[in-house]
């Protein structure tokens, strides 16, 4: 039996710093993103693609402000702007692989699924909101929205600037992990939980409902591992290595580390929240049910480069 790797797609996968966001920059992005996985693939893994939707589901909010206050269309609610991206980025990617496939002489069906995730409803994150969405602006943009919109704001920790946060609460269950694992298993690429999920909560008579909310993608696609057995999970991001003591001149790179010396880091504060935290969290999550996750750069992924992995 093939092994079965999850693979959470960072943000640089589709929309990469200082660009635009344009269709052909999101194409030309996600083409090499997927040219990556082929070393995966020759090495007789099985896969499932997750991904982000920071900036994607932030321009769609702007996109939905704007035709209310223009046009004076119904804005949409956060989980249903979660879903349009899901389909549009789902879309992308699957039509790339499929050209990767297509160069590389490889047979193999892709499938994207729309994919609800059940969250609490009740969430400490909902009072407290950390997960960056949409564009960079500057600090007085930032607070021109603050006041007008009642949006929140924090600086982004590299300096690119201010960036909105939204609640993240953290996934419980993924609905269509059995029809992700089934598909994946049978030899087929899935693209799933795309964004983290759609937010999803059960109301007391036990329909579901949806929430304003962004979940972490690379928690929702540890979980999803988890519940579908993967042997092997990779966040991919902008860095080849996770580091500690990180834009310091005594930074240090981590290579092999165990998942009780990265708790250790963890406590001590040295990684950002809404950047490399929740992936050290999902990281963790996924190698204490006794697999290996390893955070790397993209373009670096299946080489001899190990970046950075989390172990028992």
């Amino acid at each position: 039996m093939n092994k079965l790797a999850v693979v959470a797609f960072g943000g640089n996968a589709l929309l990469r710093s200082g660009q635009k966001g344009t269709i052909d920059e999101q194409e030309r992005n996600v083409y090499e993103s997927c040219k990556a996985l082929v070393n995966l693939i020759r090495q007789g893994k099985d896969l499932v693609i997750a991904h982000g939707n920071g900036p994607q589901v932030g321009n769609v909010l702007l996109q939905h402000e704007a035709g209310s206050k223009t046009f004076g269309i119904p804005k949409m609610p956060m989980d249903v702007c979660v879903a349009e991206t899901q389909g549009s980025i789902g879309y992308l990617i699957e039509q790339q692989m499929r050209n990767v496939l297509r160069e590389e002489g490889i047979e193999k069906n892709i499938i994207t699924l729309i994919t609800q995730v059940v969250v609490d409803k009740n969430d400490e994150a909902f009072l407290k909101p950390t997960k960056p969405v949409g564009p960079y602006y500057s600090e007085a943009e930032a607070y021109s929205m603050e006041q007008e919109r009642g949006w929140q704001f924090k600086k982004d920790p590299a300096g690119r600037g201010w960036r909105r946060v939204v609640a993240s609460p953290k996934p419980i269950e993924v609905l269509n992990k059995i029809i992700v694992e089934a598909l994946a298993r049978a030899g087929n690429i899935v693209v799933t939980v795309g964004g983290g999920g759609i937010p999803v909560y059960f109301q007391e008579n036990g329909n579901l409902m949806g929430i304003d909310a962004v979940i972490d993608k690379d928690l929702a696609s540890a979980k999803l591992a988890e519940f579908i057995k993967a042997d092997e999970f990779y966040i991919l991001t902008d860095v080849p290595n996770v580091f500690i003591n990180f834009n310091t001149h005594n930074q240090e790179k981590l290579e092999h580390v165990t998942i009780d010396k990265i708790t250790q880091y963890l406590e001590e504060g040295q990684f950002t929240e809404g950047s490399m935290a929740p992936k050290i969290r999902a990281g963790i999550a996924f190698a204490r049910q006794g697999g290996s996750t390893t955070i790397t750069e993209t373009t670096l992924l299946g080489t001899n480069h190990i970046g950075t992995i989390i172990h028992q």
